[in-house]
Order: C-alpha cells, then structure tokens, then sequence
C-alpha cells in the first residue's frame, strides 16, 4: 500500500508492518481520516485493491499527508495465502514432479531425475538471489529489467506495488521463485535417461537468462513489452494469468529442441522403455495437483475473489482433463491406465493455468476437455509421426496443452470474471484479445527455440551433453552419482 496506509486509514496514528521510527512522525502529522476513508481502506484490503483509492476525498484528491510514495503496508491475510502458495508451487517439483518423473523412467535412472529436480532446485535459487528476480521484476526494459534488486538488495517486508499492494515484497519474490525453479525441472522430462547432470546445470543456468528471465519479464515485468493486464504502454497486450507462456510454452518448445540435440535414447524404438513404478508416478502427479492450486490461486497475488475463481477454475480443468484423456485412450486402445489418468490431469492443470483467473466455471470445463484430448494426441500420435524423443512427453502436454490454453484464453476470458482486465484491456477482452495471445505464442516460441538451441550447443561444446554409449546403458545412477535407488 502506498503511504502511511491501513493503519493511518483505520486508527490515524501508525502504519501496521513498519519500524514506528519511519512512520510515527508522518502519521501523527496526517490529518485525521474520515469513517469513510477508513471503511473504503478496509475494503481496499478484503478486496485486494489499490488502498490509496479508499483516501481519496470528494474532489478525487488525497489527503495531504496520507500517502508516502511506494512503501507500502503487508496485510497478514494476503501474505499468509502468499507463503502458503509459495510453499505449494515448490511442493509441485519436490517433491511431485520429481516423483512423477522419476516413476516414469525405467529403474536405473530414477535417482538421476531424483537428483536433476534437486540440481536445478538450488542452483536456480542462487541465480535468483544475485540477478534473476532483479532482471524479470524490476523497471527496466520492455525486454528485461535492471539491476536494483540484484542480491535481493531492498526486498523486504514493504510490498513492491507494481504487482501487489497488500503482500511483502520478500514473500512475493519467494513465490516467483518456486516457478523459476519449477519451469526447468520440467525441460528433464525430455531429456530424461540420457543427459549428463553437469550438462542438465549448465544447460540450465544458461536458459534462464537466455529463455526465462527475458519472457517472464516480458509477460509479468511491470513495464513487460507483453504485459497488456498491467502495462498499459505493452507492445502486444496479452495476458497470462499462471504461466502459459512463462512457464509451459517456455519449458515445453525447449524441451523439443534440447531432445532433438540429444538424439534419441540408445535402442529407443527397439526396445520396450516402460515406466518402472506407476505407483510413484500417481504420488507424484497427485502432489503437483495438490500444489497447483498455489500456483494457479496464489497468482491472484492475495486471497480474494479471483484467487477463489482460479480455485474453482483449476479444480475443474483438471479433473475433466484426467477423465477425457482416459476416455480417448480407452476409445484408441480399449483400456483406460494410470499413466493416461495422470497424464490427462496435467494436460487439464496446464491449459487452464494462463485462463484459470480469467474465465467461467463452463469455460474451465471446455479447457479441460480440449487439455485431456488435444495433448493425447499429440504424444501417442504426433510423437510417433515425427520421430522424436520426448522422453516423458513434456513437449507434448506442457507445449502443445500451454500453447492451446494461452490462445483460448484470449477467447474466453471475460471482465465479468475479472474485473482487473478492463482496466487496460476493455476495448478487446471478448474481442481481438486472441490476436494479442497469438502475437505473444510466436514471440515465446521465437525465444525458447533460439535460445535453447544457443544453449544446447554452448554446453554440447564445452560441457558435453551425453554420456558414453557402455555408460548411457549401465544408468544415470550409478554412472552420475555412485548410487542405486533401489538395492535388491
């Protein structure tokens, strides 16, 4: 909140959330506010909005004395949602995706995934921490941000009010963390079997400032060059609600680039490659279901009535999903599996993360059906057709479910629902928006192919992107890490 806000709203006399020694003079100068301001600051924060709206007086003026620039004040309700949904997105990677992952590769490189999830996990958090959350979410360029925030310098307790007014700017941070960690992990199940561990960290680390850090500012910077919900100076206004863009178009097209430079796996389309524990794949997916709604309801950046929608939205989504790939499978090859359950539940979880704040209860229904059947296809036959080795089908439910969820979005997302899109977005919601969401579908794909394809062939020259042909076959186990995951 901007000022010697709720408290000044609520009591005249201190700012909740900040040291007295800031506020106290401020405050006590500040005239007194009126019942109604007070009430309207209240339900500036129960509704999550903008509180300096709630002091301004009859002549549309804010009192002298009530606002201090952009410090801002944490409610404890919206920050307490806030670390709960960072808490679930990191729950997603480890330990649902590794898990899900890692039941899905065959016994002899469960530990690999096991360790890849863990790798990036820590890695992408020091890069966080010295430049990455400074160049996605600090004022900069259309393209990138600066350098204000490198080492989190001032991230604290005060919120950062580009993106949110009532959480801490610590707690936010740590948030957009979790995705940051979580987008790369998903690029393994490509690569899974057969990508060395030290060329999975430098494949990574060159990603993220190659692909990452340049679409997630672009799409959620504050001055993004594809942020139409909240710049309205964007170049393409497109919106994106949870991470179709940022995270699984962004993850998904990468991951058939780095699979088609991999080649594929020794005898693959020789030999059977199933999973070697569907039981652990279901625990898996099961917790990145879980942890999903963190992701897609902690988006709302508060705990209010879109966060609710994003709930609803994402329940639906993917429960539809699960059943309709089941059902499509049972129709392609008379039997519904496990695998196909599970996989048609991320298929409906991922298109619907960048629409889920944005469109109706029917709408997610609609999403989930397309989310369970459009990926199905796309892995059973497309996958086929082509010939290439997307090892645990990320290109195929994470690119093609992403790619499909961000262009319905601008179909079906409704200002009804949010009111926040009309704000720079009223002339189009319902419109043309989808036009704006395809322009954004050809930018992030343009990025992640270019930069994937720099990145791989940087670490295939210099790192090495396989091991040998008598290690490849002995298992990422043993051969990178000197260890079994299950001793018989």
């Amino acid at each position: 909140m901007k000022a010697a806000t709720l408290a000044v709203i609520l009591s005249g006399t201190l700012t909740l959330g900040a040291p007295v020694s800031a506020y106290s003079q401020q405050a006590a100068a500040a005239p007194s506010p009126t019942l109604e301001q007070r009430v309207a600051g209240l339900e500036a924060y129960i509704a999550n909005t903008d509180p300096e709206r709630g002091l301004k007086g009859a002549n549309g003026a804010v009192p002298t004395g009530l606002t201090m620039d952009t410090v801002g004040t944490p409610g404890p309700g919206h920050n307490g949602w806030m670390m709960t949904a960072a808490a679930l997105v990191l729950f997603m990677t480890l330990p649902g995706l590794a898990l899900s992952y890692g039941g899905l590769v065959r016994r002899k490189n469960v530990l690999s995934v096991l360790a890849q999830c863990f790798g990036i996990a820590g890695m992408v958090t020091i890069l966080w921490w010295a430049v990455g959350y400074s160049l996605v979410f600090a004022p900069g360029k259309p393209w990138l941000g600066d350098l204000r925030y490198a080492m989190l310098h001032n991230v604290g307790g005060a919120p950062n009010t580009h993106y949110c007014f009532w959480v801490s700017q610590s707690v936010y941070a740590m948030f957009e963390l979790m995705f940051a960690i979580i987008t790369p992990a998903i690029i393994i199940g490509a690569t899974a079997e057969r990508m060395r561990f030290a060329a999975v960290l430098s494949f990574v680390a060159l990603w993220m400032f190659l692909v990452y850090f340049p679409i997630t500012h672009m799409v959620w910077g504050s001055d993004g060059a594809m942020n139409g919900a909240n710049n309205g100076k964007a170049l393409i206004k497109a919106v994106d609600f949870a991470g179709g863009l940022v995270v699984h178009m962004a993850s998904g097209w990468s991951s058939l680039i780095i699979c088609m430079l991999l080649g594929r796996r020794l005898n693959y389309g020789r030999e059977k490659m199933p999973p070697h524990s569907m039981v652990l794949c279901m625990v898996g997916t099961a917790m990145m279901w879980v942890g999903w709604y963190g992701f897609n309801a902690g988006s709302a950046l508060g705990s209010d009535m879109i966060a609710a929608n994003a709930f609803l939205t994402t329940t639906l989504s993917a429960a539809v999903g699960s059943s309709a790939w089941a059902f499509a499978e049972f129709i392609d090859t008379r039997h519904s599996s496990v695998l196909g359950f599970c996989s048609g539940a991320i298929g409906g979880l991922v298109i619907i993360a960048p629409a889920c704040g944005y469109v109706s209860a029917s709408s997610a229904i609609l999403l989930g059906l397309l989310g369970g059947i459009v990926p199905y296809f796309a892995v059973v036959k497309l996958k086929a057709m082509l010939g290439y080795d997307d090892a645990l089908d990320a290109f195929g439910v994470h690119a093609i479910g992403g790619t499909l969820g961000v262009l319905l979005t601008g179909i079906l997302a409704r200002t009804e629902i949010n009111p926040r899109l009309a704000v720079h977005l009223s002339g189009i919601v319902g419109r043309t928006l989808w036009i704006e969401q395809l322009k954004a579908i050809f930018v992030t794909i343009a990025i992640a192919v270019i930069g994937t394809f720099v990145a791989g062939i940087i670490v295939k020259v210099f790192v090495g992107l396989r091991p040998s042909q008598d290690l490849e076959s002995m298992g990422l186990d043993l051969t990178d890490h000197g260890e079994e995951g299950y001793i018989l």
